[in-house]
């Protein structure tokens, strides 16, 4: 079931260029209306479910319309996002309240060096379709190359 924004939360992410929900859609369908500061889904069938707009949403003013075999009516589902986890809230019917929390990173901000180790490129090199690392990752000295005509 597609998502829906909840105007009265939405803000239209006024901090950032962009609104996040539609930083992050897969399929683009999440917009910002300028005329009144709010993000919605201008094509709700084409919503792949992928909840990523959800997750991210800081204003958490994006709920998703669950289907009635895991959010039966009167149930919700609600994520709130942290720097290093998703806590998932679940509202039973019954009124019975739950909580998932799910890690989203293993490490701290901003403490991968993803190119330690390795040497600076030459610029030529650069212009070649090597990976970084090739070598050492494919157990190979070169790719191999489809002979020129």
């Amino acid at each position: 079931m597609p998502t829906y924004v909840n105007p009265e939360k939405c803000d239209g992410c006024k901090a950032l260029d962009k609104p996040a929900c539609q930083y992050i859609c897969p399929s683009d369908i999440m917009h910002l209306d300028k005329s009144i500061g709010k993000s919605f889904n201008i094509e709700p069938d084409l919503c792949w479910e992928c909840y990523a707009c959800v997750k991210t949403c800081p204003q958490s003013a994006i709920a998703m319309r669950g289907y009635g075999d895991v959010v039966p009516m009167g149930a919700s589902l609600t994520p709130l996002r942290g720097t290093d986890s998703i806590m998932w809230t679940v509202k039973f019917r019954n009124g019975q309240m739950k909580r998932f929390k799910y890690p989203i990173r293993t490490t701290s901000w901003g403490s991968i060096e993803p190119f330690s180790g390795f040497e600076e490129p030459d610029p030529e090199e650069l212009k070649t379709g090597g990976l970084c690392g090739q070598e050492q990752f494919l157990g190979v000295p070169d790719l191999p190359t489809i002979p020129s005509a």
